[in-house]
């Protein structure tokens, strides 16, 4: 045996196991020659919280089939208060038309004609609703009264004197307008030219007829009153006479 045979030392050759054994070598062994390890697997879908919509559903499904078991609590108990003051008597609505008949009901929309500063002119809507004509059961008179819907307003209220004229519109054929001397409708007389429209020719023929029978019978009445307030005024004033002729002949005396 030579000197160099015992002076150096033998280095004894490693195999991996799996090659020892048989088996090829995968990348985990790798990973782990170098200080790595095998990769962690994904945890499942309940493992790592899933709020998908879905998930969320069916937890709360659960809840409420657990919650159904559960016993339900019992109502309370009515408690009934005695009010404090109690409104036997019912209040009555005053329209200032109970005196009055209605003679003709017609739904129609009212238009009134304005004019600003400089003097341009235009027809502005007043109201939509039911126009009446109501006839006095006293002195028979007949006024125009129009009220808008739902509110009730008053935006027309008016007689229909002998000096009116109605005309038609050129705009079209179910309309009709007229000018008012005295509309109260906001509570003071007020000169207005006022137009209205119905839903077709017939009804505005209807309307005409109606609105000039209410004329020619206010007419009737308006004379008649006119020559009872002449009378009075004419026996106040025989009476004033009268009384000054006494005044005078009490005085001479």
């Amino acid at each position: 045996m030579s000197s160099t045979d015992n002076t150096e030392p033998k280095v004894e050759e490693t195999k991996p196991a799996e090659a020892t054994e048989g088996k090829p070598l995968t990348s985990s062994s790798v990973f782990s020659m170098f200080g790595g390890g095998a990769k962690k697997e994904k945890k499942d879908d309940e493992d790592r919280g899933d709020n998908s919509g879905s998930a969320k559903a069916q937890r709360d499904a659960a809840a409420a089939a657990k919650g159904d078991d559960e016993e339900v609590p019992p109502d309370s108990e009515d408690v009934h208060f005695e009010p404090v003051l109690k409104l036997t008597e019912k209040i009555k609505t005053v329209t200032h038309e109970e005196s009055e008949e209605e003679v003709f009901n017609m739904r129609c929309k009212m238009f009134r004609f304005t004019q600003d500063n400089d003097g341009k002119g235009e027809w502005k809507e007043r109201g939509t609703g039911p126009l009446r004509l109501l006839k006095h059961k006293e002195n028979g008179k007949i006024r125009l009264v129009m009220r808008r819907d739902k509110t009730l307003k008053v935006c027309a209220n008016h007689y229909i004197t002998p000096d009116m004229t109605i005309a038609p519109m050129s705009t079209s054929d179910r309309a009709w307008l007229w000018n008012v001397g005295a509309d109260v409708s906001e509570g003071e007389p007020e000169a207005i030219t006022v137009s209205v429209r119905v839903a077709n020719a017939e009804n505005a023929q209807l309307f005409k007829e109606a609105w000039l029978n209410a004329q020619k019978e206010n007419e009737a009445q308006f004379a008649q009153a006119k020559e009872e307030e002449e009378t009075k005024t004419e026996t106040k004033a025989e009476e004033s006479k009268a009384e000054e002729k006494k005044e005078e002949a009490a005085a001479s005396s």
